[in-house]
């Protein structure tokens, strides 16, 4: 797959499956702008992928509105337009029961998460409806099957599920959108997770492939990027509101 001068917005790829994103596209020679929370992480991980012209910078946190508007304006700017938008950014709190919770898990989440999705896409679709583009969210096999401890972020990737629905429903037929649900991928936030949860990552990592149903490992980042350049090609030209499971068979037990 080429993205030869195709403008990309990542959200939230300074790092993980974000970067792993970023790298991708960059690749597959497209034009990249990519965000982090703040103005020092973003040029920080530009300069780690070598900066060049196929790089900006599009700071900012997606947790607010007028965050969401200056990520679209700052990428739209250093790029010229947008042909794709991908909603990546995103936060997860570990092992939350309902007795533990507090209004800042719920409000950190959920803002970043949803809103964020929500927001930033309200203000790039004027630059995707004029190049004819398309949208790739990230969401989680957690939207789709329930997991223990994590009922708000469980909670904010089915709503980017059902909300990639409408908004293709709305956008159509000039804007597809779809979204991705990867399951556990090899991240730096799943190995704070897998300590945290399990005591040692090692036995962090072999009791959750065991879960893993039907390829029995934890997916890696490349695992996953693969069908998030996939959906954002032509390709995918005739895919729009679908939620694709990259989970190694994990939800099918």
């Amino acid at each position: 797959m080429t993205f030869s001068d195709k403008r990309i917005l990542v959200t939230g790829g300074t790092r993980g499956l974000g970067r792993g994103i970023v790298e991708a596209f960059l690749k597959a020679q497209a034009r990249v702008a990519l965000n982090g929370s703040t103005a020092d992480t973003t040029a920080k991980a530009i300069k780690e992928l070598g900066g060049g012209d196929r790089l900006v910078a599009a700071p900012g946190s997606v947790a607010t509105v007028a965050g969401c508007q200056a990520i679209v304006e700052a990428a739209v700017n250093g790029l010229g337009g947008l042909d794709v938008l991908v909603n990546n950014a995103g936060v997860v709190t570990f092992a939350q029961s309902l007795d533990r919770v507090t209004e800042v898990d719920w409000d950190n989440i959920i803002d970043t998460n949803l809103k964020g999705v929500f927001f930033t896409t309200k203000f790039a679709v004027p630059y995707l409806r004029a190049a004819r583009g398309n949208i790739v969210n990230i969401a989680s096999t957690s939207g789709i099957i329930a997991d223990a401890g994590l009922s708000i972020y469980g909670t904010s990737k089915a709503a980017v599920i059902h909300l990639t629905r409408y908004h293709a429903l709305e956008l159509g037929p000039d804007i597809r959108v779809n979204s991705v649900c990867p399951g556990p991928i090899e991240t730096e936030m799943l190995r704070r997770a897998l300590v945290e949860l399990e005591g040692d990552l090692e036995s962090g990592r072999k009791s959750w492939a065991e879960g893993v149903f039907g390829l029995k490992r934890i997916g890696t980042v490349d695992d996953v990027v693969g069908s998030v350049l996939f959906l954002a090609s032509d390709l995918a030209r005739y895919m729009t509101g679908t939620a694709q499971v990259i989970d190694g068979g994990g939800s099918i037990g």
